[in-house]
């Protein structure tokens, strides 16, 4: 089984809250894991569209970032990542207020990996939903001082995660 370390884990969300485009958009990282990933912006005026309301690329990058960070730490070291597909649907509009996307690796193969997010609104709404496939890219390096892992990582090979039912944006258990 991967096992992270932690020592890298906060080297990396340090290394990605201090890049250029979560400081531009004004939101971080606010954990990773195995398999999931929480990104947090608290909306400001310049997120917002002529409506007054926030904009739906601010939601779309949520939704982008945190499956991308998802999937990450389950990469191999000498790995990256890109999104080669990326669809959501709008479910309420916000105003203002945290916005939380949580993101979760669903599928990892050997070149693509599938992962879902909900983004939720200060009071819990889930305000929009989307997947994401990624593509790895091998030879694609985050460097940072510790190693990625404290044990040898298992050969790759596709597999699904596996977890207990989740409520859906319905309301309804979902596999």
């Amino acid at each position: 089984m991967l096992q992270p370390n932690p020592e890298y884990v906060r080297e990396l969300i340090a290394a990605i809250n201090a890049s250029p485009f979560p400081a531009h958009m004004a939101m971080r990282l606010a954990s990773i894991e195995l398999d999931q990933a929480v990104v947090e912006l608290k909306p400001a005026r310049q997120h917002l569209q002529a409506y007054g309301i926030v904009h739906g690329g601010v939601l779309a990058t949520l939704i982008d970032t945190a499956t991308f960070w998802s999937v990450f730490l389950r990469s191999p070291e000498g790995a990256g990542l890109v999104n080669v597909d990326l669809k959501l649907n709008y479910l309420e509009p916000v105003v203002d207020g945290l916005l939380t996307a949580e993101g979760r690796a669903i599928r990892y193969g050997t070149t693509l990996c599938y992962a879902e997010s909900n983004v939720r609104s200060a009071n819990g709404d889930i305000v929009a939903h989307g997947t994401s496939t990624l593509m790895l890219l091998p030879g694609k390096v985050l460097t940072m001082k510790s190693k990625k892992f404290l044990n040898d990582p298992p050969a790759r090979r596709r597999q699904r995660v596996r977890r207990p039912p989740a409520d859906g944006i319905d309301g309804c258990s979902r596999p």
